[in-house]
Formats: structure tokens, sequence, C-alpha cells
């Protein structure tokens, strides 16, 4: 299941200890993009109960992406709340994979050092996760891939 290396398993492979603590500093207060796939388009536009185009004209925005081209994320409010945050998620069962993932992202796992500078007060407490939950949701992800446009 681990495709690092065949001969070595990732630093997580024995899992993480994570527990979001609702501090909402995932969701706030930063500059940040919450990347979305089709799949969480359709999610959350039959959430919000839009359409689909017009909730792209309302909620999203294209920025650049560092490949070229450009991937679709959220807007964010002015101070950088996600469009959504209110007192809480507004859109918690619909939210996106890449909220329903977190702190499990390629990015915060490619090395333990990378992992242990999250500055999120959840990380290293709690529920532990094993190997195969986190490696579930980096497969999660090169399934349900980020919208791009050239």
């Amino acid at each position: 299941m681990f495709k690092v290396n065949p001969d070595k398993k990732p630093f997580y492979a024995g899992g993480l200890r994570f527990s979001c603590t609702r501090c909402s500093s995932c969701c706030r207060y930063e500059p940040g993009f919450v990347f979305l796939s089709a799949q969480d388009l359709r999610l959350l536009a039959e959430t919000v109960k839009m359409e689909y185009t017009v909730f792209v004209e309302t909620y999203c925005r294209w920025v650049p992406a560092p490949e070229g081209g450009e991937r679709l994320s959220l807007r964010e409010k002015a101070g950088f709340d996600c469009v959504f945050w209110e007192n809480g998620c507004g859109v918690y069962h619909g939210r996106p994979l890449q909220c329903r993932t977190f702190p499990f992202w390629k990015s915060n796992l490619v090395s333990r050092q990378v992992w242990e500078s999250l500055s999120c007060p959840g990380v290293n407490r709690g529920d532990l996760h094993d190997g195969g939950h986190i490696e579930a949701c980096l497969e999660r992800r090169r399934a349900e891939p980020v919208l791009r446009r050239p």
C-alpha cells in the first residue's frame, strides 16, 4: 500500500496522532487556497442549493498554478477567512476533500520534520490515525484531482 520506496516505509506508516481542536486556524486569519475537485464542486453547490455555474461565479476563483495554468479555489473573505466560515464551517457536511483530509496532505507528509513543523494544535495529539488511513487520504486526492484550466 505504501508507495514511497518498496524497501523503506514512510515515516507515517506506524500512524500519526491528530485530533481537530476546532480552533479554526486552518479556515481563518491567513491567506491560502482551498482547491476544489469536480466532486467538491458538485457537493458544495448541492449543499448551498445553487446551480453549479452560479456557485463557481459566486464562491470560486482561478489562481495561478506553479506548474502553469490555473487551479480552482474557494474565495476568501476580507481578513482571509474562508468564504464559508461563520462561527464555524457553514458547509461542514459538504466541505471539500482538502478540508476533510487535513492534515494528511502530501505536502505535510514529506518528512517527519515537515509534519512536526505544522502549527496546528491538533497535530501529534489525540486520535491515532494508522498508516492505512493516511494513505487512503492521499489516494482520495489522487482519485479526485483539483480542477485545472490551461
